[in-house]
């Protein structure tokens, strides 16, 4: 049997067909976008197939029929008419400077001025644009497709720099307005990237934008759904069970839970990471390979710059305009969160027109985790993996809380914390929320469920974790005592909304030392 091809890093639908990678056909709902509106955004996450789906859109407009054959969309496109196609990848405009920006509009547009020409009065990257869909307009009789990918990759590096933000702005502004004032000679105006910038052109001019985004009917077009994964790669995922001897059905759930979970609208069917999924067919192993290509760096800023509360991104009951909002509004790191990928839709109140947000999947909490531990609370987050969690996971496993606590004070009391970080560590230390982070990241990377502050109608718990056996309610104390802990859980009934939970409710009070940080001493109660 040939060896499969899986397209990982391949953005060129052409190549995809042409050379034999697998393809998982979305041409239906390409169809459906196609001729949908005349000007369309759509933001996802980074590698989840945006520069595939607009690759294939600029094949479709150019005609190119051959490429479909076989496909969803020869049910549906008849006349295969070629129109005129301008593709535009910003991609290339990440991290540059604002004039950087400005030589790589006009490097992009160079390619559509050797074969629809250009007037010498045309100077600015704007006007270059409008020349070019002027003049294919003019030379062939039929309207212009313009495809945008990676819309507003010069501008996230420079989030909060607000000089330099605004002249990019500028920059930016001066070359999309020329889509608004050429609306008549365009056929379809498709826009991506990750963010809403909405003081850049395209979203304070064009009032008849559609956004897509969180559009039921179009929440499958980037990624792979469950079926999918199920009717496409059931030949890797019986391959993978082999490496980890157990059942293709064992092995199917691993994968749900390493890379499902994503939903792009409040009715949307389940869709698994892409670029993790086929990196994981093709090496034959569960890697976090998604979170770790450059995720931690642009998110840890943005969590710092907005001092985000880590805690509490593990369930958010939030309306729409919390996390689907302008990037320049935004007053937290939800929007960024949210549009980025690390948060994902998993649940909908239609009534009240709430969202809860949740952590999408496995690979997601135990990056987070990973990434996080080093700058919230100055562990080495490969060191944490050197013997400790496994020792900690299999007492937590047996229901031995005592020997879990041992492993956790052993563990913390020989912590090489980062250097650099002792005097920020020496004044968190002497805080309970500190020693919430501590655990309550130990245990996302461990991917136990965690939540803290939880409301009760006694107060708020510090800590509760869930175990597949057993409920863990935690009182942490730094002054105080370990007995004076599990009492205050008994005196304001912390444990009483898990009675009826059908698992063991384990109460543990414990005490920390703020000098050498570590759990000093711990009652267990049941």
């Amino acid at each position: 049997m040939a060896k499969r091809k899986y397209p990982i890093g391949i953005q060129t639908f052409s190549r995809v067909i042409l050379d034999g990678y697998i393809y998982v056909d979305k041409t239906d709902l390409v169809w459906e976008l196609a001729n949908y509106a005349t000007f369309v955004f759509m933001g996802r996450p980074r590698r989840f197939g945006k520069s595939l789906l607009t690759s294939t859109l600029e094949s479709y407009f150019k005609g190119e029929r051959e490429l479909f054959e076989g496909l969803k969309i020869m049910e549906l496109e008849h006349d295969w008419t070629e129109y005129p196609t301008i593709r535009i990848d910003l991609s290339g405009a990440r991290h540059l400077p604002v004039q950087g920006v400005r030589d790589e509009l006009v490097r992009l547009l160079r390619t559509y001025e050797k074969v629809y020409g250009r007037d010498e009065y045309e100077t600015s990257p704007g006007m270059r644009l409008a020349g070019v869909i002027e003049r294919a307009f003019e030379q062939t009789g039929r309207q212009v497709a313009v495809i945008i990918d990676e819309y507003d990759s010069p501008l996230l590096d420079v989030l909060h720099e607000d000089e330099c933000l605004a002249e990019m702005r500028e920059v930016m502004q001066e070359f999309y307005q020329r889509l608004k004032m050429l609306e008549p000679k365009i056929k379809f105006c498709f826009i991506t990237g990750i963010t809403k910038f909405s003081q850049l052109s395209i979203f304070s001019t064009f009032n008849n934008l559609i956004n897509v985004t969180m559009l039921p009917r179009f929440s499958a077009i980037c990624g792979i759904t469950e079926q999918e994964v199920l009717d496409v790669f059931k030949e890797d995922i019986a391959a993978m069970a082999e490496n980890y001897d157990c059942s293709p059905a064992e092995m199917f759930q691993k994968i749900k839970q390493r890379y499902d979970g994503y939903h792009f609208a409040y009715k949307s069917a389940d869709i698994y990471n892409p670029f993790s999924l086929l990196n994981a067919f093709r090496n034959g192993e569960l890697q976090n390979y998604w979170f770790t290509t450059g995720t931690p760096t642009f998110l840890i800023r943005q969590l710092q710059y907005y001092k985000t509360d880590i805690t509490s991104l593990d369930r958010l009951e939030v309306p729409s305009s919390a996390f689907d909002q302008p990037t320049e509004n935004m007053n937290d790191a939800l929007p960024l969160l949210y549009q980025g990928g690390y948060l994902t839709i998993k649940g909908y109140d239609r009534e009240g027109e709430i969202y809860t947000l949740e952590m999408p999947n496995l690979e997601v909490r135990i990056g987070y985790s990973k990434g996080l531990l080093p700058i919230y609370i100055g562990l080495d987050d490969a060191d944490v993996q050197t013997g400790f969690a496994l020792k900690f996971w299999r007492a937590l496993k047996k229901g031995d809380i005592d020997l879990a606590m041992s492993e956790m004070q052993a563990y913390m009391a020989g912590i090489p914390y980062v250097e650099g970080f002792k005097r920020k560590l020496a004044e968190a230390a002497t805080k309970e929320g500190f020693y919430e982070y501590t655990l309550y990241l130990i245990f996302s990377m461990l991917n136990v469920y965690a939540r803290t502050q939880v409301r009760c109608a006694g107060g708020r718990t510090d800590m509760v974790v869930w175990m597949p056996d057993a409920v863990y309610v935690f009182e942490l104390k730094v002054s105080g005592t370990a007995q004076e802990a599990l009492e205050q859980i008994d005196q304001k009934g912390y444990a009483i909304p898990y009675q009826a939970d059908g698992r063991r409710v384990v109460k543990v009070g414990v005490r920390f030392n703020a000098d050498n940080r570590v759990p000093e001493d711990w009652v267990v109660g049941e």
